[in-house]
């Protein structure tokens, strides 16, 4: 196959985490006798700094001509007195709504050697952690209606939470037709006793639900849905929800796995064209040190490989040369422990290749 990617590296660690992963990408390219071809493109604070505004017309144009995209991550504390629309986050909420990439999919596993990074209490992690999350992207109240006018008490800010019936039925066939192909089972978080919107979201859930008889649906609020992540994550398979849900469970999931350093994310829509990138921050204290854990880049550019070019058999070789270097032993600094080596970006790039 010929395999176009759009290559946003970013900020902050963004370059170096990117570069390893494009390394692995073109080692299974020679791998499977694939083509590949990069074209790298400016995209958060470094396209504020070089261009003026977080997302180029001209980077949203080369991801539109792409076959997937591949971002590392966008934002610094040098850009946070901008104001909230020319901030670099907006890069990210612009290619999602300008691509109608409505699905992101986080999965939040806990690999065996890993064990020891787990959080949570050795009997619990026992059950293992091997979570999908699905989070609606393109709707809800980081894209409705906002604002600030006066009120009762003086200047007040207002987000509006929205959705439409075809919105939640999207997202909801998402979560069911992934969960056909592991366990069978979503669980769907929303607030329905007290949100009108989570009221119809579960409304459309259960309809959906309908239509796959094989795949069992179990109804959760948010705040028992957090209590539940930490309590018994082994419960859990597909857990499908809103935007905002979505953003905060995602992140509390891959913390109990042990290192946010570790988790991939992929956002799909209705075409092949997809978003892949980590889901941790730029961490501009560590940036071009040969300190960033690049491996849920890597396993982002598997997430690829899978999703946008149905390439099942390459994106198992990535996840499985990955397995191969922790079971190793090797380690960067945040899932480092005793009795483990410990490896800076590039070298764990390299093993991962050489794995491959």
């Amino acid at each position: 196959m010929q395999l176009s990617i759009a290559v946003l590296p970013g900020d902050g660690i963004g370059p170096d985490i990117v570069k390893e992963a494009q390394s692995v990408l073109e080692r299974v390219a020679e791998k499977f006798s694939h083509r590949i071809e990069c074209q790298q493109y400016d995209a958060g604070g470094a396209a504020i700094d070089k261009l003026g505004e977080p997302l180029p017309e001209k980077t949203l144009a080369g991801c539109r001509a792409s076959d997937s995209i591949l971002l590392g991550a966008v934002g610094g504390p040098q850009w946070d007195h901008l104001s909230g629309s020319d901030r670099p986050e907006r890069a990210l909420l612009g290619l999602r709504g300008a691509l109608e990439l409505y699905a992101n999919l986080r999965p939040a596993v806990l690999y065996e050697p890993l064990r020891e990074a787990c959080p949570l209490q050795a009997d619990i992690a026992a059950g293992g952690i091997d979570i999908m999350v699905v989070r609606e992207l393109t709707g809800g109240i980081y894209f409705g209606d906002r604002g600030r006018r006066q009120g009762r008490y003086g200047e007040e800010a207002y987000d509006t939470e929205a959705y439409g019936e075809a919105e939640v039925e999207r997202i909801a066939r998402t979560a069911f037709d992934i969960a056909r192909k592991r366990k069978k089972h979503v669980t769907s978080v929303d607030k329905a006793n007290v949100l009108e919107s989570s009221r119809l979201w579960r409304s459309v859930v259960v309809a959906v639900a309908g239509e796959y008889p094989d795949v069992t649906l179990e109804h959760m609020y948010v705040d028992n849905a957090a209590m539940q992540l930490v309590r018994d994550p082994s419960q859990f398979d597909v857990l499908v929800t809103t935007n905002m849900f979505g953003d905060i469970l995602s992140d509390e999931a891959s913390m109990i796995t042990g290192s946010i350093g570790m988790l991939p994310s992929a956002s799909l829509g209705k075409e092949r064209l997809g978003m892949y990138e980590p889901i941790h921050g730029s961490a501009p204290d560590i940036a071009g040190q040969d300190k960033a854990n690049p491996i849920a880049t890597i396993l982002s550019a598997a997430m690829m490989l899978r999703y946008s070019f149905g390439l099942a058999a390459e994106a198992d070789a990535v996840e499985a040369a990955v397995s191969e270097v922790l079971q190793a032993g090797y380690r960067t600094g945040d899932i480092a422990s005793a009795g483990t080596t410990l490896v800076g970006t590039r070298k764990m790039g390299q093993l991962i290749c050489e794995a491959l």
